[in-house]
């Protein structure tokens, strides 16, 4: 109880920074809630295209350039060499096309006339190459078949107009699964350095050479010293969980209240056991009160980085990912990022979750024990 006591009241001393990782985790959980998409619907978008037409605009050519106007957006700028480069850097058009002079005449000869294009390579870019790639495949196809270019433009006309539908089956709101995996996976590095931050401010208190020499000469015995440090900061490390927890239901909604979000909640929860028993262990190396900040920023923010906190995993260069491995961030976020996809939940799913949950466990237990050890030998010194 009395070091429960102590813990206490250099806690209450340490109120500025965990606001401050608090406001932070608000401001850019909140940030990333207003600019996500709230579409569930898809929509194809058109590309800007213009058409530079060296041919007569009859038969096939009106027909593949009809085609194009239908499918695009068709913009008119000066046939000049300088003016296009100009809109194409600055994205005023994403695709030109150049139809040569003969090209109908060539086209029904067989003497496969290439168009020439200009683009942003882009994904509207690619868009308008896939629509062109389209047209020019099935002019060729029924090409083979007839030399009658009215029955082969009937024949494009008929296919093309064939519409796909696409209907959206999966019920995962992915929205609102990807605005809680980037507060989960922020929420990394609030836990990381919060925990840090204050454990190592409290345990150096405890580190004083005075402190340390009562505590030797008093009949508590080490583990049981440790454990109830430990504990004391369990309840500190529980209780900025828990306001975490409670944030999340506000900011992201009721996404939470799903089985996604409870283990969303639980994976928190557990890395949240290891950030505390990482913390335990730092303080317990650390004697320099002055060092704390800078071993924040060396492992909470290097871990967030590395691991995919606040750049996505998918960015990520595979040789970084492979070094985050080490790290249980790497863990905690991994699994966040499954979620994200989970639309059935049962034990096969569960299954790589409960993994990984398992290898976080595994840090906790190997920092409880490097702490004990250490503690013990430190002891014996004095």
């Amino acid at each position: 109880m009395i070091v429960f006591k102590t813990f206490l009241k250099v806690l209450n001393k340490c109120k500025i920074p965990i606001l401050m990782y608090t406001v932070m985790l608000i401001f850019f959980g909140g940030f990333n809630m207003q600019t996500s998409d709230n579409a569930t619907t898809f929509t194809a978008s058109k590309p800007d295209v213009l058409i530079i037409n060296y041919d007569k605009e009859q038969g096939i050519t009106k027909n593949l350039v009809d085609y194009i106007k239908n499918n695009s957006n068709i913009i008119s700028i000066q046939n000049e060499s300088e003016a296009i480069d100009d809109a194409l850097f600055y994205r005023e058009v994403n695709y030109v096309i150049y139809i040569p002079k003969n090209y109908r005449s060539d086209f029904l000869e067989k003497k496969n006339p290439q168009i020439e294009i200009k683009s942003t390579k882009d994904y509207q870019a690619s868009l308008a190459n896939m629509m062109l790639e389209r047209y020019l495949n099935v002019a060729n196809t029924y090409l083979k078949l007839t030399n009658d270019e009215k029955e082969i433009i009937e024949n494009i006309d008929r296919t093309l107009s064939k519409e796909v539908s696409v209907e959206l089956t999966s019920t995962l709101d992915v929205n609102e699964l990807s605005k809680a995996t980037f507060f989960y996976n922020f929420t990394n590095y609030c836990l990381l350095a919060g925990t840090i931050y204050v454990i190592c401010l409290v345990l150096s208190s405890f580190n004083l050479e005075k402190i340390k020499k009562r505590t030797i000469v008093s009949s508590m015995k080490i583990n049981e010293y440790n454990r109830s440090l430990l504990l004391a900061n369990l309840v500190f490390a529980f209780i900025l969980w828990l306001f975490y927890i409670l944030l999340s239901f506000i900011l992201v909604g009721n996404i939470m209240f799903s089985m996604q979000g409870l283990i969303y909640i639980l994976n928190s929860f557990v890395f949240m056991l290891c950030a505390l028993t990482l913390s335990f262990l730092i303080g317990n190396i650390l004697t320099n009160k002055n060092a704390i900040s800078g071993i924040v920023n060396v492992i909470a923010l290097g871990s967030s980085f590395l691991c995919g906190a606040f750049v996505p995993m998918e960015w990520l260069p595979n040789f970084v990912l492979k070094i985050a491995h080490i790290l249980p961030s790497y863990w905690y976020i991994k699994t966040n990022e499954l979620v994200k996809t989970l639309e059935v939940v049962n034990f096969s799913t569960l299954k790589p979750l409960l993994g990984n949950m398992l290898v976080i466990l595994g840090f906790t237990v190997l920092f409880i024990i490097i702490t004990n050890v250490i503690s013990r030998k430190r002891r014996k010194k004095s």
